[in-house]
């Protein structure tokens, strides 16, 4: 079977390797052109075009799928079913009906909750305790097709977008496999409508997301910081430059202090006031990341940069 794949960042990658390990036939990879990355801005390629072009599969990158152009070069390669996974571009009607058996779309929740960009981080950041992947036979809509199949697991008390979205990328491999085989084996997928209550939507993560407002609850910045870790991370200031906060945790304490004071520096971190009004919660911050540096303990931050109760943590900016 003639399997072509349009996909981006690692999650899509894995499932491409699943299905190129399978032995389907896979005659193009569409990814998203490469990037500026980094302080000097280098372009890089995506973990999809890394993975195809070092397995001499054919790739292309286009900017846009609307043009008449794109489209007809695409149907150079006829396709019996074009798998999706995180690729970033809209797919407009002419390229739904490019392969004969249509689109199938990973997508990581459990649908409708959480269509769009970012469910991974949004479902972390709501304390959702159960995600998963659904396949979705795609349509015009953003993630409104009917469902394939569809798995769930549980969301870790602690769990991370980077532990979590391991998981759901497994996961998702492993269903789209089992849906390809039996699309070749001649049986028809199912095909159930998304119910029409229970939609929620999972904005792309933007700047504003990673910058931390210490007039926020602890825990809803600990649920916050843990879905944006690894990247893009939750940034704060300290002493006017910037610092990643990679790993934190609320404390079942409260303080009079103002938002964004220290409280205590321990061995075991660094407690900062958080809340819009006393008695504010508390967030203790285990790993920190000054923008010049690699990511420490927050002790060793604190002796660094000589952080001491009574000073404050600045806004990201």
């Amino acid at each position: 079977m003639r399997v072509g794949f349009a996909g981006t960042p690692a999650f899509a990658a894995r499932a491409l390797a699943a299905l190129r390990e399978h032995g389907f036939t896979i005659p193009v990879v569409l990814t998203q052109p490469d990037r500026p990355f980094g302080r000097g801005m280098a372009l890089r390629a995506s973990p999809v075009k890394t993975y195809a072009v070092r397995r001499d599969l054919t790739v292309l990158e286009p900017p846009s799928l609307r043009s008449e152009s794109v489209q007809a070069e695409l149907r150079n390669w006829p396709l019996d079913v074009l798998v999706v996974a995180a690729y970033g571009l809209i797919l407009p009607q002419a390229v739904l009906d490019w392969p004969r058996h249509g689109c199938l779309n990973i997508h990581a929740s459990l649908l409708p909750r959480w269509r769009g960009a970012a469910p991974i981080a949004r479902a972390i950041e709501a304390g959702d305790s159960t995600t998963g992947v659904s396949i979705v036979r795609m349509d015009t809509g953003l993630d409104t097709g009917p469902i394939v199949a569809m798995q769930s697991i549980p969301i870790g008390p602690r769990e991370t977008a980077g532990s979590l979205t391991e998981r759901l990328e497994n996961l998702g491999a492993a269903m789209i496999i089992d849906a390809l085989d039996a699309l070749a084996g001649g049986e028809a997928l199912p095909a159930m409508p998304q119910p029409a209550e229970r939609v929620t939507y999972a904005a792309k993560v933007g700047r504003g997301d990673t910058l931390i407002v210490w007039t926020h609850d602890a825990r809803s910045l600990d649920r916050r910081i843990r879905g944006l870790s690894p990247s893009p991370g939750m940034q704060a200031a300290w002493n006017g430059k910037p610092v990643k906060v990679r790993l934190a945790f609320p404390l079942d304490v409260a303080s009079d202090a103002d938002a964004g004071t220290v409280v205590a520096v321990t061995a075991d971190g660094i407690d900062v006031a958080c809340g819009e009004a006393p008695p504010r919660s508390v967030l203790r911050l285990v790993e920190l990341q000054p923008s010049s540096g690699r990511p420490m303990p927050a002790q060793a931050f604190a002796a660094g940069y000589r952080v001491a109760p009574g000073a404050a943590f600045e806004p990201g900016r």
